[in-house]
């Protein structure tokens, strides 16, 4: 019977062990820790350029020169942009802040390191402070041998006076009071009679400074003497529009530098552009001729072009003051007229 079931066990293990599948083969030629994602282009300080933009355009939409932004993305014409090119129009390594958001400094607070060292410790001298004194409880009393004054009155030595101290039962007579007469009240002094003072003659008013535009101190002034024929609107025009006549003067609202002057933005005709600081810029637009070049610093009045109709029915100047890229109302910075 063993000899029978012998062979039969034999043949029962070799089947199991035919039917168990093959160990799975582990690549482990690629590591499994997860690499950090790349940084994702977009966002804040870059812009997708869309069918129709220029780059002068976007430059003066987002407050910036339109040769930094080519300077910045490594361009070699900044006429060819493509539709769905992503470009940067911030600084490097600055995000741009949007108009009218404050940064706030917040303060660093500093915990202060109290360092204890055992009294004894060599080459320190430990403060002591005395201990309290209870409410009520008497002043200390001098060390002996310490002088003190008699609580007694004093009177003049005398050899008179040496011989009363020394004799029994007898007492010293105390300093004679003086009296003190009382001082006169003084006299009521006549204070003269108060003359009206001169009234001083009124001073000239003032002539109103330009307004400056808060922590940019921007001196602005107006840039046109003609009469102002369409003012901002934020759904329809972006600036002000000035009428008169061709050939008027056209001069620079402030201090700065001309960064752009062309036709390269439609609707605008011959625009000049001028930059003057990190926040703010001023457009003028339509103009007949322009006298300044790219690059040139301008000081505030200069006359800097000549109004025209270019790309415009009429003879007008229109004006615009950027914040951050954004146009705001002009009004709101000029001066009073």
């Amino acid at each position: 019977m063993i000899r029978v079931l012998a062979p039969v066990a034999i043949l029962l293990l070799m089947a199991g062990c035919k039917s168990q599948p093959p160990a799975p083969a582990v690549d482990r030629s690629t590591s499994s820790v997860a690499r950090p994602a790349a940084p994702a282009v977009g966002g804040p300080g870059y812009y997708t350029v869309k069918k129709g933009d220029t780059l002068y355009r976007i430059a003066l939409e987002h407050g910036q020169d339109y040769r930094d932004v080519v300077a910045w993305n490594n361009m070699t014409n900044p006429d060819v942009i493509k539709e769905g090119q992503i470009l940067r129009v911030a600084p490097p390594g600055a995000a741009p802040a949007t108009a009218g958001e404050a940064v706030v400094a917040q303060p660093v607070v500093t915990t202060p390191v109290v360092e204890s060292r055992p009294l004894d410790a060599p080459g320190k001298v430990a403060a002591t402070t005395p201990p309290p004194v209870a409410a009520g409880t008497p002043p200390p009393v001098a060390a002996e041998g310490l002088k003190r004054e008699p609580r007694g009155g004093k009177v003049p030595y005398s050899d008179e006076a040496y011989a009363r101290l020394n004799r029994p039962g007898e007492t010293v007579a105390k300093a004679p009071v003086v009296a003190v007469d009382p001082k006169p009240e003084p006299k009521p002094e006549i204070q003269p009679e108060a003359r009206p003072e001169p009234k001083p003659e009124p001073k000239p008013e003032p002539r109103p400074e330009p307004a400056a535009a808060g922590p940019d101190d921007v001196a602005w002034q107006w840039p046109s003497s003609g009469k102002v024929i369409s003012s901002f609107s934020d759904s329809g025009n972006k600036g002000i529009d000035f009428g008169g006549k061709a050939g008027d003067p056209v001069a620079a609202a402030a201090d700065g530098k001309v960064v752009y002057v062309g036709t390269g933005i439609r609707g605008f005709g011959q625009l000049l552009i001028v930059k003057h600081n990190a926040t703010f810029l001023s457009a003028y637009a339509h103009n007949r001729k322009i006298l300044v070049a790219e690059g040139q610093q301008v000081t505030r009045g200069q006359k800097v072009a000549e109004m025209g109709n270019t790309d415009s029915e009429i003879v007008k100047l229109h004006f615009e003051i950027r914040k951050q890229g954004k146009p705001t109302d002009p009004v709101a910075f000029l001066p009073k007229r």
